[in-house]
């Protein structure tokens, strides 16, 4: 595993952000249940100026990881919601470098600047519903099904024929405890 360096990301960024999460985004697979079956991969934008407002927003950061070669490969936003608490969003991983342990390296690289950087305790995220894999692979990292979810934006998706049960799952995770000691 090629070791990656972070940084925080800035306006001058954003394009590129932009280009990476789409690309991850819409990127196929084929482990079943790792992408969706239903189309949204192939509906779903991101508008620079919306990484814009991520990237300039108080108590909120996109965190970006380069190779060595300073190649952008990896990123993920996080937002500081109150003394304890911080949501992360958009976990992105260069479509060729995927299935590398960068999503991992990238996911606890957030952690961690989230609890040195803001102090929090508790960190959450979501997953779609119909994303099976990736909710077993949050799991294995630690995050609990917090038993809730979040609708979600059909008006996003086009004429998308949807399931009625699709929703995010949400997750939470207390900071400092092994993902072993969390699931009992």
């Amino acid at each position: 595993m090629n070791e990656l360096n972070f940084r925080v990301a800035t306006e001058d960024d954003a394009a590129q952000l932009q280009q990476l999460v789409e690309s991850a985004f819409r990127a196929e697979d084929s482990r079943k249940g790792w992408t969706d079956d239903l189309g949204l991969s192939s509906t779903f934008r991101l508008d620079v100026q919306e990484i814009i407002a991520m990237i300039t927003k108080a108590d909120s950061v996109m965190l970006m990881a380069t190779s060595n070669e300073n190649t952008l490969v990896g990123s993920i936003g996080s937002s500081k919601r109150d003394a304890n608490y911080a949501r992360l969003f958009m976990l992105a991983v260069d479509t060729s470098q995927q299935r590398g342990g960068i999503g991992r390296q990238v996911l606890a690289y957030a952690e961690d600047y989230c609890q040195r950087t803001w102090g929090v305790t508790t960190l959450g995220l979501n997953a779609l519903s119909n994303r099976k894999q990736l909710i077993s692979w949050y799991s294995r990292r630690g995050y609990k099904m917090t038993g809730e979810t979040t609708p979600f934006p059909r008006e996003k998706s086009g004429n998308l024929v949807l399931p009625d049960g699709l929703c995010f799952v949400e997750f939470e995770k207390v900071l400092g405890i092994a993902p072993a000691e969390q699931a009992t």
